[in-house]
C-alpha cells in the first residue's frame, strides 16, 4: 500500500483491549495508511491500556469511555464525535461479551440475564451505534465493519450463547445495510478464524479450537490478526464501494471443509 490509501479518513474503533486485540491489529493497518482515528472503551480498566496504545499511532487520537449498554452515554460519545471530528467515513465494531459461567456446559443451560447481557453486548450495540453515528455517516457516506465468528451459524463446542449473540448480529449487519444503503452507508461484517485475544480465551477449550483450526483449514495454519486487518482495510475503503450486507470469512478455508486426513 501507499501508506495513503485512508488519507483524510476519520473512523472509530471500539474493541480494543490490549496489543493482541483484533480491533488493534485494524486499528494499525488503517493508521498506517493515513486514518485518523478515535477509540472508545469502557470502563477504566481498559482506558490505560488503550491510551499508551493510541500514543504510538502517527497521530493523535481522542480517546472516549463509552458503555454501549448505556443510550446516554452512546448519545455522549457522539456529541464528542462530532465536536471533535465534524464526521465519520468508518465504524469498526469489535465488542462482544458473554459472562464466563454461559461459556462452559450446556447451551440449554444459558440463564435469562445472561442471554440478555450477551444479546445486548454483542448485537444490539451495533444497532445502538450506528442508529446515534447516522447523522455523522451520512454526510459523505461511510463504511460500517463488525466481528464475527463461525459460531454464528455452526455449533461450536463451548461458544454457546455468544454462537447465540453472533447470529443476531450477522442479521443486524444484513438489515443495517438495507435502512442505510440509500444514505451511501455500507455495513459488513468479517467472520474470523479463531485468534488467541483477551476475551478468546476465557472460552473453555480454546486452545483446541486452535488446533483444531490448524489441522483442518486447507491452508494448514491459523489466521494471522494482520489478515484479519488488512480484510477490513479492503471494507472499509473505496475498493469495497459495491459490497454490503455481506460477511466475508478471514478463517484460513475452515468453514468450507468437514475434515482433511492428516497426511501420514
Amino acid at each position: 500500500m501507499s501508506g495513503e490509501f485512508m488519507k483524510d479518513k476519520r473512523g472509530l474503533i471500539l474493541g480494543v483491549a490490549n496489543r493482541r486485540s483484533i480491533a488493534w491489529g485494524i486499528a494499525q493497518t488503517l493508521a498506517q495508511e493515513g486514518a485518523q482515528l478515535a477509540f472508545a472503551y469502557q470502563g477504566d480498566r481498559l482506558k490505560e491500556g488503550v491510551e499508551e496504545l493510541a500514543k504510538t499511532l502517527p497521530a493523535v487520537s481522542p480517546l472516549y469511555s463509552c458503555d454501549v449498554s448505556s443510550d446516554e452515554e452512546i448519545q455522549k460519545l457522539k456529541e464528542s464525535l462530532e465536536k471533535d471530528f465534524g464526521r465519520l467515513d468508518f465504524l469498526v465494531h469489535s465488542i462482544a461479551f458473554a459472562r464466563k459461567e454461559e461459556l462452559a456446559g450446556r447451551t440449554v443451560d444459558t440463564s435469562r440475564d445472561g442471554f440478555r447481557v450477551a444479546l445486548e453486548i454483542s448485537s444490539y450495540s451495533l444497532i445502538a451505534l450506528t442508529k446515534a453515528l447516522e447523522p455523522l455517516m451520512e454526510k459523505e457516506g461511510a463504511s460500517v465493519v463488525a466481528l464475527t465468528y463461525l459460531g454464528s451459524e455452526k455449533a461450536v463446542p463451548h461458544y454457546n450463547v455468544m454462537g447465540l449473540a453472533k447470529a443476531s448480529l450477522e442479521s443486524s449487519i444484513r438489515y443495517l445495510a438495507v435502512d442505510l444503503g440509500r444514505k451511501n452507508i455500507r455495513v459488513n461484517g468479517i467472520s474470523a478464524g479463531p485468534v488467541s485475544t483477551l476475551a478468546a480465551r476465557g472460552i473453555s477449550g480454546f486452545q483446541s479450537m486452535l488446533d483444531d483450526h490448524k489441522r483442518r483449514a486447507p491452508l494448514g495454519r491459523n489466521v494471522e490478526i494482520e489478515e484479519i486487518a488488512n480484510a477490513a482495510l479492503f471494507l472499509l475503503s473505496p475498493l469495497a464501494s459495491g459490497i454490503t450486507g455481506e460477511i466475508l470469512f478471514v478463517d484460513c478455508g475452515y468453514r468450507h471443509v468437514v475434515d482433511i486426513p492428516q497426511t501420514p
